[in-house]
């Protein structure tokens, strides 16, 4: 009896590591292909013109001098919570919570504003709430670490779960602080006084988030890239197994990792709170937590390219905002379209790392 094959059509393989030029050239293709796929759709679906679309998605970022800065801090704010999960990725440990991280960060700034006004002078409220915020944020990523190193328990779903009694506590902080009574909402604090909010450059209210995670930015990447404790967590991430038969002390590295990136998160609560809004509210980190994870594995874990997969992502829901007001349309629509163009990009890494052949002899039986 004859047994008949069929050769595949195509033979898919991975990839030797690219050039950085051919590998942005394959992204920027994807992001060409997905903005013809969103006019497409925008004629057909609207009627509207696409490049009045794509020109109301520039105004939502670049129409205003008050829109660029409110883009960069948008932004610098993407850009902190994505640095402060990296290290705790590149190490292999899945750090989802840090939302409840900063929100974290920023009860603990705002509980020194609101308790402290009145009784210690205003650099000193602003250095409690420094050490607070960075420390309230490394004890809310610590404790699913130490679990984690000790009793290898599961670390998504650990600091996933953290992130809900993370917003409890601030909802139940936002009634017992609430002002006026019965609001439920904290609203701005200390508004006269303005004790504990941090500094401002004299030129723009944003300057001082940015330059703050500006340095940040650069001291993780020298931090994961130059320093032992980073190589430490490149061997942990590659291989628990290699790393404690070259002496490395693994649950020492989770717990240190994490506390760190829980520290880092803490201080984007700390900006949140004590420079931009000046309150505290259960949405106040407005799902960065989640966003940063897309950006940090975008940018493969390195720092300085996560500065424009932050800009992409906030730059595209701009742009989303911009055509709901302009056009008329349903928000809706304008998600739609980053949708697309963010499954293009997204995609566009399978070609990165793999390549498809065409099988000689496909379709034969032998």
């Amino acid at each position: 009896m004859n047994n008949k094959t069929k050769t595949p059509l195509f033979h898919v393989s991975r990839r030797a590591a690219l050039p950085w030029y051919k590998t942005w050239a394959i992204r920027g293709a994807a992001l060409l292909l997905a903005l013809v796929l969103s006019g497409i759709i925008t004629s057909l679906v609207t009627g509207e013109d696409p490049f009045a679309v794509y020109g109301a998605i520039w105004k939502g970022s670049f129409g205003t001098t008050r829109k660029f800065w409110v883009l960069l801090q948008n932004i610098a704010m993407l850009l902190c919570v994505s640095l402060a999960v990296t290290p705790a990725f590149r190490m292999r440990c899945w750090n989802l919570g840090a939302e409840g991280q900063a929100l974290i960060g920023g009860l603990a700034s705002a509980a020194c504003m609101i308790t402290l006004a009145d009784k210690l002078p205003n650099w000193a409220v602003i250095l409690c709430m420094i050490v607070t915020s960075l420390l309230a944020g490394a004890i809310w990523a610590g404790i699913p670490a130490f679990f984690k190193a000790r009793f290898n328990t599961n670390e998504t779903l650990f600091t996933l779960m953290m992130n809900y009694v993370a917003t409890q506590l601030v909802a139940y902080y936002c009634v017992v602080w609430e002002s006026p009574k019965g609001s439920g909402t904290i609203g701005i604090i200390n508004p006269k006084t303005q004790i504990g909010w941090l500094p401002q450059f004299p030129s723009q209210k944003y300057l001082l988030n940015v330059v703050v995670v500006a340095v940040v930015c650069v001291l993780v990447y020298i931090y994961l890239n130059y320093s032992k404790h980073g190589y430490e967590i490149a061997v942990v991430g590659e291989s628990e197994r290699t790393a404690r038969y070259v002496g490395i002390k693994v649950e020492k590295v989770i717990i240190r990792t994490m506390l760190l990136s829980g520290a880092i998160c803490g201080l984007a609560g700390l900006l949140l709170v004590g420079s931009t809004n000046h309150t505290l509210t259960t949405t106040i980190v407005d799902g960065r937590g989640f966003t940063a994870v897309m950006v940090s594995w975008l940018a493969k874990f390195n720092p300085v390219w996560m500065i424009l997969t932050s800009f992409l992502l906030v730059f595209l829901g701009r742009g989303a905002g911009e055509i709901a007001t302009k056009f008329g349309l349903n928000r809706s629509f304008g998600d739609i379209l980053t949708g697309i163009i963010l499954f293009c990009i997204i995609g566009s890494e399978f070609f990165i790392n793999y390549e498809i052949k065409l099988t000689r002899g496909a379709g034969k039986e032998g």
